[in-house]
């Protein structure tokens, strides 16, 4: 099988049991939408171990980061001085400064990745009625982004590396 057509099929295929499992027997284990951006991720980062450990490495600090902002913004009194959205996007910017910064640390220099993470981890808390707020962030449950982004990132990383790794199997030499 040609190289595109052996990857479309893993994919595919894949794609279909991560499915099964988001919507099946591990439902409310993990969000299919953020492992299917990991999994993306690891395929433009280049398919290899360094893409796996960077997905998750940098994937994981910016779910924290974004964690911290959230924390951040739900200290904000409705009536502040400057306006709730003024300080929640300032609040935003010095945790995603942080977060780009931390590429000087070689184990977090994969600034694309750790956006994916913080982007994610705001995806969820502002789409999902009810989960920016105290109870959810400091909650020791899958409600809180800290554990359910995370678990979300390492399944799709995964997924990747096998979805790669079938289609190896399949292509012709």
């Amino acid at each position: 099988m040609e190289k595109l057509t052996a990857l479309s099929f893993s994919i595919a295929l894949l794609s279909g049991v991560a499915t099964f499992l988001a919507v099946g027997p591990l439902r409310g284990l993990f969000l299919i939408w953020a492992a299917t951006i990991a999994w993306a991720a690891y395929f433009f980062l280049g398919a290899d171990k360094v893409a796996l450990k960077s997905v998750i490495t940098c994937g994981t600090f910016g779910v924290f980061m974004a964690w911290l902002g959230a924390i951040q913004i739900t200290n904000i009194a409705p009536d502040a001085a400057l306006g709730f959205p003024l300080m929640a996007s300032i609040a935003v910017t010095v945790t995603v400064l942080v977060t780009c910064l931390a590429a000087n640390i070689p184990q977090l220099s994969c600034i694309p990745a750790s956006v994916l993470g913080y982007s994610a981890t705001f995806a969820y808390l502002l789409q999902t009625p009810e989960m920016l707020n105290k109870a959810v962030l400091f909650n020791i449950s899958l409600n809180n982004p800290l554990l359910l982004v995370p678990i979300s990132i390492v399944i799709g990383a995964y997924f990747g590396q096998t979805s790669a790794k079938f289609a190896a199997k399949l292509t012709r030499e």
